[in-house]
């Protein structure tokens, strides 16, 4: 008899290559999604959906749409690159903690027996370089941290495994990377220098996060939390790639200071302000400590390893990943 998968939000991002993942590796698969997408013509017509608003559903309705699955992957947002109205923690809190914990119950109340919850590699910095109070200082952290805590500690005999995911590329049908409008548009697109942190990061192609999904429902120990990533790369690095994909030649960067970037950030922060919005990372920090180091914001080349290893995940491919989704970004030539 097949293993029964439940995916929330299968029909997103990550949760589409979840789901193609799973189905490859021969699960019955089912989806729990909103209805904000045509699925004809591309999603796999083997896959059941069923359609609501997670975090508008009470736990007894969500227990019933759950029962008959084995396993569970959480594939549900927001992250970081949202900017919701102030206050962003109340914001963060009640999606990724209130509701999410609320998600891990009534699965475990259906009889799912084990879960795996799409975080952010912010919260195993936050581990990590405790002295950097990373969850203090920005609203978003501290509730990616909140949300692994909570589905521990509420669990009973439902096992439970966090995956810590850094920068992600790669496309899907019918939706546009959130590259274009967060990042691409604002601080690339129309642009004839860029200005940019002199840092690094962790970043991944999204196939290799749909391998960490299922290798944490069959390899991933119970309560552990899982950085991944397939390396890490300078920003240089991601920018030349965006920008050689779509021009004849990658833009020319050039790095301010921390205290230039920091002021960048700060502006940012201060428009958005007066839009009665406030982001979930402090942006004049984010410039200052995280995006200009070589070491905060990149994953030690050693876990990331180990990592791969112990869930059975691949590598490679990210230049591709990175240069499909600029195409996608940007197919009729529109990027200047």
């Amino acid at each position: 008899m097949k293993k029964r998968l439940l995916i929330l939000g299968g029909t997103g991002f990550l949760g589409y290559y979840s789901t193609m993942e799973a189905l490859k590796r021969g699960y019955e698969v089912g989806s729990i999604s909103l209805d904000d997408v045509n699925l004809e013509g591309w999603y796999p017509k083997e896959v059941e959906v069923k359609f609501t608003d997670l975090f508008e559903t009470p736990e007894d309705e969500l227990v019933e749409m759950m029962k008959g699955y084995d396993y569970m992957i959480y594939s549900v947002g927001p992250d970081d690159r949202e900017t919701p109205i102030a206050p962003s923690y109340e914001y963060f809190h009640r999606r990724l903690v209130v509701e999410c914990a609320k998600c891990f119950r009534a699965a475990e109340r259906a009889g799912i027996k084990k879960a795996v919850c799409f975080n952010s590699y912010f919260a195993y910095f936050a581990r990590r370089n405790p002295e950097l109070k990373l969850a203090e200082k920005h609203p978003y952290i501290r509730c990616r941290v909140e949300q692994a805590k909570l589905l521990n500690e509420q669990k009973k005999k439902m096992e439970v495994v966090v995956l810590e995911f850094p920068y992600i590329f790669g496309t899907m049908p019918e939706r546009m990377p959130i590259w274009k409008e967060v990042f691409l548009d604002r601080y690339a697109n129309g642009h004839k220098v860029i200005f940019f942190p002199k840092g690094k990061t962790t970043m991944i192609a999204v196939e290799h996060i749909a391998e960490s999904a299922l290798g944490a429902l069959e390899y991933g120990k119970d309560g552990e939390r899982y950085p991944v990533g397939d390396e890490n790369q300078s920003f240089d690095f991601m920018l030349n790639t965006m920008t050689g994909a779509v021009l004849p030649k990658p833009r020319k960067i050039i790095h301010p200071g921390k205290m230039l970037c920091a002021m960048g950030g700060q502006m940012v922060a201060n428009k958005e302000k007066k839009q009665g919005k406030e982001p979930g990372l402090n942006l004049k920090l984010v410039m200052k400590e995280i995006m200009n180091s070589d070491t905060v914001s990149c994953v030690e080349p050693e876990v990331l390893d180990r990592v791969c290893e112990e869930l059975h995940i691949s590598r490679g491919g990210l230049k591709e990943a990175i240069e499909k989704t600029m195409h996608r970004c940007y197919p009729d030539g529109t990027f200047k």
